[in-house]
């Protein structure tokens, strides 16, 4: 979580110097949603979620350098540069995906290959509370219930719409009991503990009986995205209050001190081991150049058969190039 924590600062540092250009979505504060999940989860397991993907990228194995690599357009990037912000990739990590809502129902069919195959995996399929009322998730609820798919679809709701707080978006914003005839469980998405063992119940389920649905109660520090300074729709000490009682960090930190597990020095250790990765992994990203332009039309297909595709005009053709 610290290491996310880390990250995620300094790329807010690094837009703002615009290393960084484009859409940016920051996930601190929801640190706790990504690596309790993960910490229930096999590598088997896939993982599919939105723009918000630095965190679960990360998570889910790619390197801090990476991340920050594709943020920067970098040969390095996980997405090798092309992807941006919020298009990141990795073994059984499926994006990422910039469309509000799509990437649920692409999680649907990555449960029915589960389904499909007998792997005994699930597909964790994670949403915001401002695509919650998004048609085509119902639609996925829908077929995910008719064929008991491995499905375990999440909303992560941080309370905030692009702009809109929940309660004057939607008419219930009890998120977990919109699967109506999918279960569902509302967990505090604060809480990394909490957050792993409603995962280890929901993977139990969706493998053995099908869809679950569950809600992580979440907060964001930053605005949606770098262009919306947050502050307009909430007030400054609304986050202070969240980030002083409720902060995923902080407070797992203090059970774990009150526990006798860490001490403050070990604690302090891990904080300083954190911020010292991510200042190495950064200047790793920044040596890495930007692609190629013959790489413009590579990684469309996965496939070695030479193939042409339309370039900005009709009368001019890039090739393929190999998959790496």
């Amino acid at each position: 979580m610290q290491v996310i924590r880390r990250m995620e600062l300094k790329a807010d540092q690094l837009y703002k110097q615009k290393v960084i250009r484009g859409f940016c979505h920051l996930y601190d504060g929801q640190e706790a949603c990504c690596v309790g999940i993960e910490a229930s989860l096999t590598p088997e397991d896939d993982v599919i979620t939105a723009y918000r993907a630095h965190g679960w990228a990360y998570i889910r194995g790619v390197p801090v350098s990476k991340v920050l690599a594709e943020l920067f357009g970098r040969k390095l990037g996980c997405a090798k540069g092309k992807g941006g912000s919020m298009h990141m990739y990795h073994h059984n990590f499926y994006g990422g995906n910039g469309i509000v809502g799509a990437q649920v129902p692409l999680g649907a069919g990555i449960a029915f290959a589960h389904k499909y195959n007998n792997t005994k995996s699930v597909c964790v399929t994670l949403y915001g509370d401002g695509a919650a009322n998004q048609g085509q998730l119902f639609e996925a609820y829908n077929m995910a219930q008719l064929w008991n798919l491995p499905c375990i679809f999440v909303c992560e709701n941080n309370r905030y719409g692009m702009g809109t707080s929940v309660d004057r978006a939607a008419a219930s914003i009890s998120y977990y009991t919109r699967g109506d005839y999918i279960p569902g469980i509302r967990v505090d998405g604060q809480d990394v503990l909490a957050v792993r063992e409603a995962t280890k119940y929901a993977k139990e389920h969706a493998v053995n009986q099908g869809p679950i649905l569950m809600e992580l109660v979440t907060y964001r520090y930053h605005g949606h995205s770098m262009s919306d300074p947050g502050t307009s729709y909430r007030t400054r000490d609304e986050v202070k209050e969240v980030r002083q009682n409720l902060d995923p960090i902080s407070s797992f930190r203090d059970k774990m001190m009150e526990a006798g597990f860490v001490t403050k020095q070990e604690v302090k250790a891990i904080d300083t081991q954190a911020k010292q990765l991510i200042e190495e992994e950064t200047a790793k990203a920044l040596e890495s150049t930007e692609p190629n332009f013959d790489q413009l039309a590579s990684d469309i297909y996965v496939t070695d058969t030479p193939l042409s595709f339309r370039a900005c005009n009709a009368f001019t053709t890039l090739p393929h190039a190999a998959n790496a």
